[in-house]
């Protein structure tokens, strides 16, 4: 039989908790560099009563039920503007680690039976009065440049609060993957960081009715606030040089800008 003494007992214990701390640091650091996937919901609606039907269901069942799911971290928001909008819409925004986990959300979400009787209301709606007109689902990779999602630091009131939603399309894929270059590479997203946009992600749409497409969202405490920090961005230095490389140039072909404002219920 093989006798090994204390010494040496100690310095295998130890080599072996050393691999495990590396290997357990490892793998944090890479889960913190890898970037996050989005979706994000777009419910269309035409009236009071759908949005309605809606926010009982996301508040009372959706919402709840992604949390059981391990997402801790939900987005919903009104447009500002709802109340006089044709076009009514509820955004969610859910991120995840796991482009596979999103795409099989919806199914199985669907079969989560708390999640049916939460939201029994909601789903034995009859064809002739449904919750919305149609729902729009945006999928979307997080730039490298800000890898993971972050909840805003603001500190007015949530019915205070702007939240910007920029959309931008390009006109060929080339031009698209400059524009993630001149936000990546370029620093478009560290102009945004020193200017105190308090961002809350950059990403690349991978599936959705537009692309090749960007989107991003910035907040801010109200809209006096919003002006201010745009202001300053124009005028930054910094942005004037970056905007002008003619590497960058052409790079968006249209562009969207929506102010949201987070439900009571959100989660940021």
């Amino acid at each position: 039989m093989i006798r090994l003494n204390k010494k040496i007992i100690l310095a295998i214990s130890g080599i072996t908790l050393f691999t495990l701390c590396f290997m357990s640091m490892n793998a944090q650091n890479r889960k913190r560099n890898q970037s996050d996937y989005y979706q994000i919901k777009v419910y269309h609606l035409k009236n009071q009563d759908q949005i309605n039907k809606t926010e009982e269901y996301l508040k009372n069942a959706f919402l709840p039920a992604l949390h059981r799911n391990r997402i801790k971290k939900v987005g919903i928001f009104k447009l500002i503007d709802n109340d006089t909008a044709m076009d009514k819409r509820i955004y969610v925004f859910i991120p995840s680690s796991s482009l596979e986990k999103l795409s099989s959300l919806d199914e199985q979400l669907f079969r989560d039976r708390q999640l049916r009787s939460d939201g029994a209301t909601y789903f034995n709606l009859a064809y002739n009065t449904p919750p919305y007109e149609r729902i729009e689902t945006i999928m979307l990779k997080a730039f490298t440049g800000m890898p993971n999602f972050v909840t805003p630091s603001l500190t007015s009131p949530l019915s205070e609060r702007i939240y910007e939603l920029r959309s931008y399309e390009n006109p060929t894929e080339n031009l698209h993957y400059k524009k993630i270059k001149m936000f990546n590479e370029g620093g478009e997203i560290n102009i945004f960081s020193r200017l105190n946009f308090n961002a809350v992600f950059y990403a690349d749409v991978i599936a959705g009715c537009r692309m090749p497409n960007i989107m991003y969202m910035t907040t801010f405490n109200n809209k006096a606030d919003r002006d201010e920090h745009w202001k300053q961005f124009s005028a930054d230095a910094e942005w004037k040089k970056l905007s002008g490389e003619t590497e960058y140039l052409n790079s968006v072909s249209k562009h969207d800008i929506n102010f949201l404002r987070p439900v009571e219920y959100s989660d940021f």
